[in-house]
């Protein structure tokens, strides 16, 4: 049984997908359609977490709208989710950053890789 839920899934999930971790700072591409229409709106932040594996990985951005937090999480490899680009790589030592829900202005920054 397992087999044939995992074939299932295999077929399902993207060619290429772009490579970012936690604390990347990212431009998600998402396509949203509006009666027979479509566009495609970008949500750039900070990566908060990745969880899960395979066909059921997803993964949450936050970024500051109007001095509010907002928070997005998509599939990994839903069809929604047209590509994902990195803008910054981020240093962190912590897997998931809930951390940074508390924090405001600098303090909510993640430093920068310097390559």
């Amino acid at each position: 049984m397992n087999d044939i839920i995992k074939s299932i899934e295999d077929a399902q999930l993207k060619e290429s997908v772009a490579e970012f971790a936690v604390g990347d700072t990212v431009k998600v591409y998402n396509v949203i359609k509006e009666g027979n229409k479509t566009r495609t709106q970008i949500f750039e932040g900070t990566v908060l977490k990745r969880q899960g594996g395979g066909a059921r990985e997803t993964f949450t951005v936050r970024k500051l709208s109007n001095g509010v937090g907002v928070e997005k999480t998509w599939p990994l490899h839903s069809p929604s989710v047209e590509k994902i680009e990195v803008v910054r790589k981020g240093k962190v030592r912590r897997a998931k950053l809930t951390y940074l829900r508390g924090r405001i202005g600098k303090a909510a920054k993640v430093k920068e890789v310097v390559r």
